[in-house]
């Protein structure tokens, strides 16, 4: 068995020990999404994807400290189960990842989708209505599609404009309830354009995290790989050759034996 070079090793531990600290942030991660959506009404739909995450981060979790373990012991057995769980957990990371960039414009349509169906504003749910007011203050935006249009002439407070806004401002129809105290400036952008970029944004955030995600996890494959060649190669052990005169006997005395005083 042949001895592994100690940056390599090193280099390897400091991976396997960082993939192994995510997973168990992953699975922090899950627990808590998992306590907090427990009574959800929507619950139902979010437990596969829970399910999913509670398999990776805990197998994951495993398999890192199997990893370690073959390392620090230099067990083959321990590091060829490690590397082939990484592969098939960095194709799991790569075929999500193209999935996510195919389906990307279809998520952008369906939340368009989501919201079209809520108009009109003013027959939308009391629950709806809240969560969208909150979202027009915090966007600077007003209305859905259409902008102030949207509400008619009910037009919600939360269109306001503040004075330390961003967004363009105009003023508000004379016959909308805004005007009862006089001339009133509210957003003129809708709000599905931002909600749209804001969602994107997100999602390619997540998507940049999964790709740095898939490196490391290939990097550590990679790293093992080169342990397990290491531990394979057999060491170049020099024969012993002894000479005639040594097999015969004839030694030489370099010097003499001190005489006892």
């Amino acid at each position: 068995m042949g001895r592994v070079n100690v940056c390599l090793k090193r280099s390897y531990i400091v991976v396997t020990t960082l993939i192994a600290i995510m997973s168990a942030l992953l699975l922090a991660l899950t627990l808590f999404s998992h306590g907090k959506f427990h009574d959800d009404e929507e619950v139902e739909n979010l437990l596969p994807g829970i399910r999913a995450m509670y398999v990776f981060s805990i197998g994951t979790l495993l398999f890192a400290g199997i990893g370690l373990y073959g390392a620090n012991k230099e067990k083959k057995w321990a590091l060829i189960v490690f590397a082939v769980a990484m592969i098939l957990s960095s194709l799991y990371l790569i075929v999500n990842e193209i999935g996510g960039l195919i389906v990307l414009p279809k998520m952008a349509e369906g939340v368009k989708m989501h919201y079209r169906e809520m108009l009109p504003l003013t027959n939308a749910s009391d629950s709806f209505l809240k969560e969208f007011e909150e979202l027009q203050s915090e966007l600077q935006c007003c209305g859905m599609e259409q902008g102030y249009q949207d509400w008619g002439y009910n037009i919600s407070i939360y269109c306001v404009c503040h004075e330390d806004s961003t967004n363009p401002c105009v003023l508000a129809p004379r016959m909308s309830s805004l005007n009862k105290y006089g001339p009133t400036m509210i957003y003129e952008e809708p709000c599905l354009p931002h909600l749209i970029s804001q969602m994107m944004i997100i999602i390619n955030f997540i998507l940049v995290i999964m790709a740095g995600i898939i490196l490391l996890w290939v990097s550590s494959v990679a790293l093992c790989t080169a342990i397990l060649c290491r531990l394979n190669r057999k060491e170049n052990i020099p024969t012993v050759v002894y000479s005639p005169e040594a097999k015969a006997g004839n030694y030489t005395i370099l010097s003499e034996p001190a005489e006892n005083t």
